[in-house]
């Protein structure tokens, strides 16, 4: 099972380089759909991305038919888009058989619409209030990317670390030292 963020004609290089980071801490494979609103060695996606590209695994497609043929039969596709009333959280993304694609738009147009009615029962949404028009890409990539591994229980990732200096070491983290009145009458 592979996760793969895909993004469609992306033209802010700085959500790239991020979404790129999130690739890199995820283990996801990355697909650009050109054309690209940038170049790919644009300083501020690499800035964005830092020193992770070297473990990101990006694949380039010329175009979204381009795409669409590298997908194989077990591989299940999701169209991520505001338009969309079924709830992302709500689908199953635990196949180990399956390879999971969520497709994102580009910045100002998302995803052409005739692409998203002909795959209608793909389409995902992201809830949120009506006080914005859509979230930003990159937190939308994490936040649908993250709710996939959480399901998968998060497959070659470490769910906790210990550093050095770390500032929840356990002789530092004593329960005594955090021991205080939370409310209650003495």
């Amino acid at each position: 099972m592979t996760n793969h963020v895909v993004l469609y004609e992306p033209l802010m290089p700085a959500n790239t380089g991020n979404i790129a980071r999130t690739c890199a801490g995820t283990n996801a494979v990355l697909d650009l759909i050109e054309p690209l609103g940038f170049q790919i060695d644009n300083k501020k996606m690499k800035r964005a991305g830092l020193d992770y590209w070297d473990k990101v695994d990006v694949h380039m497609h010329d175009d979204l038919t381009a795409f669409l043929k590298t997908l194989g039969p077990k591989d299940e596709m999701y169209l991520i888009s505001k338009f969309s009333s079924r709830n992302y959280a709500e689908v199953n993304y635990t196949d180990p058989n399956k390879n999971y694609y969520f497709v994102f738009g580009k910045e100002t147009t998302g995803l052409p619409e005739t692409f998203m009615r002909e795959y209608y029962d793909r389409n995902l949404r992201i809830p949120m209030s009506n006080n914005i028009r859509c979230y930003n890409l990159a937190n939308s990539v994490a936040m649908v990317l993250l709710e996939a591994l959480r399901q998968q229980g998060f497959p070659a990732m470490e769910t906790t670390h210990h550093y050095e200096n770390d500032k929840l070491k356990d002789d530092y983290n004593r329960p005594e030292r955090y021991e205080r009145n939370l409310g209650k009458s003495k």
